[in-house]
């Protein structure tokens, strides 16, 4: 006969509710680690409410909080935009996928547009890089048939570039001897 026990099953308790002080330290320990904007935060402190419920003497109100935290400068939108910006930029994402990228995390038109110029501008480098890094075009180790010209063009059209940059760069030869900035000085004209 054995003399185990059955394993304990530890209950968990229901998470304490959410009060308005709890709420702000919530807020201000998630942009304390993340860089985000009032969009994104607004709906962690939403998640927040609706996973731990309220407790708070008048029903809670978010809105005004975001807007505290902006005031103070901890989320800046418009920083969050040219930094996401930056970001796919240097992977080799273009301008499309920084727009969505934009829209997804909230940024307004007004907050975005510096960002979308940054990437507009730099576009032609961009693609350069993408194609240097999944290499295509130019930097493919050996000439490519249409099905794969086709895969490699629909590759660069997801990762946002203009399908007329993108079909240009994905036609050039391979080129072992190919380097970043004289493909960039080419495509600029």
């Amino acid at each position: 006969m054995s003399d185990r026990r059955p394993p304990r099953t530890k209950e968990r308790k229901p998470p304490r509710p959410l009060d308005p002080a709890r709420l702000e330290e919530l807020a201000v320990g998630y942009v304390g680690r993340f860089a985000t904007t009032r969009a994104k935060l607004a709906q962690y402190l939403l998640r927040k409410l609706r996973e731990k419920g309220w407790e708070g003497p008048r029903p809670p109100d978010i809105d005004p909080l975001v807007e505290k935290l902006a005031r103070l400068g901890y989320v800046d939108d418009a920083a969050y935009a040219l930094s996401k910006a930056r970001s796919l930029g240097q992977r080799g994402y273009g301008e499309r996928r920084v727009d969505m990228a934009l829209r997804q995390a909230g940024v307004e038109e007004s907050d975005g547009a510096p960002a979308k110029a940054l990437a507009s501008a730099g576009a032609a480098a961009a693609a350069i890089r993408y194609a240097q890094r999944r290499r295509l075009g130019p930097f493919a180790p050996q000439a490519v048939d249409r099905k794969q010209r086709d895969r490699a063009l629909s590759a660069m059209i997801r990762a946002g570039h203009d399908f007329d940059l993108a079909r240009r760069l994905i036609d050039l030869p391979p080129d072992p001897a190919a380097d970043i900035e004289s493909l960039n000085q080419s495509f600029r004209h």
